[in-house]
């Protein structure tokens, strides 16, 4: 075993060449040794044996190194400048409060306005629908139809563009459809005036739109000129198009919204009283003049009272069977044939009867000689009618017609009636 020799302190070798070796805690051995000079070593090489030179230790595993005093002078450097870092970094970010300011000076300003008060919009009102909402991605359903209240006069007043549609004021029952043509109107109903009541047809069922044409034109008419006025009762409607469903009858444009209309109205429900007038805008053709769409205005009106007001409707069934005799309604049912109304429709051929008879005062549209008789008998039956009328407007209305001169209204010359081609005249009411 090699002898510990202690050594002395020495100064710190200042000769750059010098060499500082420290033994590894393994070696036992704390002696500090020098390295000579880089020249020649005169000493033998550390391999020699016995040699008092070791050669340095095979390195073992790390372990700490002994910490000079250097090194433990720049390691508390290092922690003082590290203590000193954090404390400014927590001092940056330590909360504070703002320092406290006085307050501002008060200056003078304008009196604030009195807040505005704004009405809060009321609840959209829901909108009644006959089918399921539309989904996502679909096309919205058709809008509602606006319906107005109207007076006769109004009505009368009015010129529509598109077609227009009013609740009678004195009977909201009946509702009215005022066209801007001729042709929508017959494209919208002639098909239902060919179930209900044209001559030669079927009651059973809904004839097809060539079919139609090929009856209208062989009548000398037009689509435009089948009719000049309309009227159907709530129920009638219903039938067209329950039947036209059930034969999957195609539905042209016009015919949709009137089927449209009919739900809105609630009237495809049995047991409505209720009833559908039309007649078309005054310049619809040359012959609908402001004096001819007022005669054709109340003999519609009378059928949607017809229509609509049981006790009427009564009324008008007693007059038929006790107070014409039987002369007279054959001559009134002769005459409803040639405007080739269905005459085996007895509820027909007396409501036509107090429309004609009692509320279609031109010559034009309809005259006593037209039923056989002379116009002393017509103002007989008039007055009779009248005096057992129940009260209300109609009633009315038919005091203010007798009341009048009866004076006869050309709508067209005489020679244009006797001379005029098919369908030009306004004969066709309903």
């Amino acid at each position: 075993k090699r002898r510990q020799v202690a050594q002395p302190e020495r100064p710190r070798p200042t000769d750059a060449r010098m060499r500082l070796h420290v033994a590894a805690p393994d070696d036992e051995d704390d002696t500090v040794r020098m390295g000579g000079p880089r020249g020649a070593d005169p000493r033998p090489p550390p391999s020699v044996a016995g040699s008092r030179v070791r050669a340095p230790a095979p390195p073992t595993p790390a372990s700490p190194t002994p910490v000079t005093a250097g090194r433990k002078r720049f390691l508390a450097l290092g922690l003082a400048g590290g203590a000193l870092i954090a404390g400014v970094v927590a001092w940056a970010l330590w909360p504070r409060t703002a320092p406290m300011l006085p307050p501002p000076l008060a200056l003078p300003t304008a009196p604030r306005p009195a807040p505005v008060r704004v009405a809060a919009s009321p609840p959209a009102s829901p909108v009644a629908s006959s089918g399921p909402l539309v989904a996502p991605g679909t096309a919205p359903p058709a809008p509602a139809f606006v319906i107005r209240a109207a007076t006769r006069r109004q009505i009368l007043a009015d010129n529509p563009a598109h077609l227009a549609v009013f609740r009678y004021a004195p009977n909201s029952n009946i509702v009215v459809l005022d066209f801007p043509s001729l042709r929508m109107q017959g494209l919208m109903l002639d098909r239902v005036a060919a179930l209900i009541e044209k001559a030669g047809l079927p009651r059973d069922r809904v004839i097809s739109w060539a079919r139609l044409r090929r009856v209208i034109v062989a009548g000398g008419d037009t689509i435009s000129t089948y009719y000049y006025g309309h009227d159907y009762s709530a129920a009638a409607l219903a039938s067209f198009f329950a039947l036209a469903a059930a034969e999957h009858r195609t539905l042209n444009p016009q015919e949709q919204r009137l089927h449209a209309l009919v739900a809105q109205l609630g009237w495809l429900r049995p047991g409505v009283n209720a009833g559908l007038i039309t007649l078309p805008r005054q310049g619809a053709n040359k012959y609908v003049t402001g004096t001819a769409r007022d005669v054709i205005l109340t003999h519609e009106l009378s059928h949607g009272e017809f229509f609509s007001n049981p006790a009427y409707r009564a009324y008008v069934r007693r007059f038929w069977h006790q107070d014409l005799t039987a002369p007279q309604r054959a001559a009134i049912r002769h005459f409803l044939g040639t405007e080739e109304y269905d005459t085996g429709d007895e509820t027909l051929m007396m409501n036509e009867m107090q429309a004609y008879l009692m509320f279609t005062r031109n010559p034009e549209f309809f005259s006593a000689h037209d039923v056989g008789m002379t116009p002393a008998q017509r103002r007989a039956l008039e007055t009779r009618f009248l005096a057992g009328m129940p009260v209300g407007w109609l009633r009315n209305r038919l005091v203010a017609l007798d009341a009048a001169d009866r004076a006869v209204v050309q709508i067209a010359p005489a020679a244009d009636r006797r001379t005029s081609s098919a369908g030009s005249r306004p004969s066709h009411l309903q």
